[in-house]
């Protein structure tokens, strides 16, 4: 009896110290988590850095308009060169496209000048450049995805940028965002202002009359579906 009651308190003891170890062992390793992070109410959320700032810009497609495109070995690639650097200004564009139902918008070469029923708008430069995002301060930056203009108090962003999409970003990616823009090389370019449309459509003739069943300065009504057969 005296015998089972030792290695009863025995095996006690091995489970308790066991667990005491397991417990310190996983303090240890929350203490040097290196993701900082901050509390709000009852989550965590990860504090601004520049490491979530370039995870987020990757993750979004912010080179597929904002880096000029150019032609690779395997087709049309971003020219990481001038990464983020907006239109650039050497690319001259006089005039929208002329587009005509079904077709909407169209793109230029380089992937960062879009023409359609709200005139010409063109890929920002990113970049810390003067001629960039380089004086706009971190509220400015938040402010214009948040309300969807320029500083947030200026002209309205146009499509094809998706600003109602990073609206819903936390205050804390936006401004990882913000740092990430920040740190990357700054490019000097210039990017033009967006080209409005002079009454009607982008893309017609001035004074031309639109098409039938077109708006003036609106988008065409969407056309009639093929009946669905199924077998």
């Amino acid at each position: 009896m005296k015998n089972q009651l030792l290695n009863t308190a025995i095996t006690a003891a091995l489970a308790a110290s066991l667990f005491a170890g397991c417990m310190s062992k996983s303090e240890n390793q929350t203490g040097t988590d290196s993701t900082a992070t901050t509390n709000t109410g009852s989550t965590q959320v990860a504090a601004p850095s520049i490491a979530r700032g370039n995870y987020l810009v990757s993750a979004m497609g912010c080179n597929d308009c904002h880096t000029p495109w150019k032609m690779g070995a395997q087709g049309p690639e971003p020219d990481m060169s001038m990464m983020l650097s907006g239109h650039p200004a050497s690319m001259k564009i006089d005039r929208p496209a002329m587009l005509m139902p079904p077709w909407a918008w169209a793109g230029d070469m380089s992937m960062t000048a879009f023409s359609g029923p709200w005139g010409v708008s063109y890929a920002a430069n990113l970049t810390p450049d003067s001629t960039g995002i380089g004086a706009w301060t971190q509220d400015e930056f938040l402010n214009s995805l948040r309300d969807g203009k320029v500083k947030g108090t200026g002209r309205a962003i146009l499509p094809p940028m998706p600003w109602e999409d990073f609206k819903n970003l936390t205050d804390a990616d936006l401004a990882s965002i913000y740092m990430y823009l920040m740190s990357i090389p700054k490019i000097s370019n210039s990017v033009p202002d967006p080209m409005m449309p002079q009454g009607g459509m982008a893309g017609m003739p001035p004074g031309a009359m639109p098409p039938p069943g077109m708006p003036p300065g609106g988008m065409p009504p969407p056309p009639p579906m093929p009946p669905h057969h199924h077998k």
